[in-house]
């Protein structure tokens, strides 16, 4: 097992930089979730540290070592991709093995080690079938086992679940979580769902336009986002923003409806500022200020989510209780007051 290291790593495709100069320490067994919206360039970074993509600049180091001209077979990384990557034409056994006859391991070796992440993924009665005679989620299991016995430093995931349905994500998500607990290897996954890294991270590397833009453990970046993108972007559904500014040591909204909230000390009146509560932070009310029109009801069972038009925008809330009321009823809205994140109008910086 091994840590990565990567200081201040750049990408360039010609005169377009896609990843400018980012610094990031992954420990040693951790699991690391790179999360960003399509085109953040997380798959590239991933790819770079399998050799997979060159580096423009930086430097990346897997167990102490800077491997920035090592190919990827020097690495002692496996990578597990989207598509599976399976040879049809070979057996599960086969297919787990296929690594391992390339470096010439004997029969011994690697019977021993494929039965091994057989038992480990739940596949040793499968090992005699070929690919099509497996469900998704099989074949992801035999596309990890391949990885696994490698016994690699280093287990690299690029979005391994998004072919899957949504009933077989949530419990292969589960099953890689588990793998990593069992195994103890560190772990560098890339998803754009925010979902999985919330539930699988040890801690959540959100990108953004070639930037990370915050790390930290999952519940860390939920209950203290670094700015408004990671705000947004963390969290389903996505976090309600206001434009408002400080009047007399308190937030008005841009309409100039108070909203109750105390504003931190040293903002100075006039301060503009976005405001930031999520959708279970919003209560409703029959009387109050803040009342807008039902726009859109939608039950899930133990929750519901309702969208009320305000103030020329739509707002988010998720109740726990059934709502009494429909749409087009006008409902007053209650934010929680200890709840609210204070945002630079200007920077999207936080303030509080």
């Amino acid at each position: 097992m091994a840590g990565v290291t990567i200081r201040k790593v750049a990408k360039n495709y010609g005169s377009v930089e896609v990843i400018h100069g980012i610094d990031a320490d992954i420990a040693d067994g951790e699991m690391v979730v790179l999360v960003g919206p399509s085109g953040c360039g997380k798959s590239t970074l991933l790819r770079m540290i399998a050799g997979l993509e060159s580096i423009s600049g930086g430097t990346i180091s897997i167990g102490g070592k800077i491997v920035n001209s090592l190919p990827p077979k020097e690495r002692d990384v496996s990578m597990v991709f989207q598509n599976y990557a399976l040879y049809p034409h070979m057996t599960v056994e086969e297919n787990m093995a296929f690594s391992l006859t390339l470096a010439g391991a004997g029969k011994e070796e690697k019977a021993r080690k494929v039965h091994e992440a057989a038992e480990i993924l739940g596949l040793t009665a499968l090992l005699k079938r070929k690919p099509r005679a497996l469900s998704g989620g099989q074949r992801q299991r035999v596309a990890m086992g391949r990885s696994i016995v490698r016994n690699p430093q280093v287990f690299l995931f690029d979005e391994p679940l998004s072919n899957l349905d949504a009933k077989l994500r949530v419990q292969m998500r589960g099953e890689i979580k588990s793998l990593h607990r069992r195994l103890g290897t560190t772990m560098v996954y890339v998803t754009h769902d925010q979902v999985e890294a919330m539930t699988m991270a040890d801690r959540i590397v959100v990108m953004n336009n070639g930037v990370i833009e915050q790390i930290g453990a999952p519940l860390e970046i939920y209950d203290r986002p670094a700015n408004v993108f990671v705000a947004q972007f963390i969290g389903s559904p996505a976090m309600n923003l206001f434009l408002a500014r400080v009047r007399s040591g308190a937030f008005v909204l841009e309409d100039g409806l108070a909203t109750g909230i105390s504003a931190p000390a040293g903002l100075a009146e006039g301060h503009k500022v976005t405001i930031g509560i999520r959708p279970e932070e919003i209560g409703v009310t029959a009387d109050g200020q803040l009342v807008g029109t039902v726009e859109n009801i939608e039950p899930t069972g133990s929750e519901t989510f309702v969208e009320i038009r305000f103030g020329g925008q739509t707002v988010s809330v998720v109740l726990r209780e059934r709502p009494a009321f429909g749409i087009g009823a006008q409902q007053a809205l209650v934010l929680a007051k200890g709840a609210v994140h204070i945002f630079d109008r200007e920077t999207g910086a936080r303030l509080d």
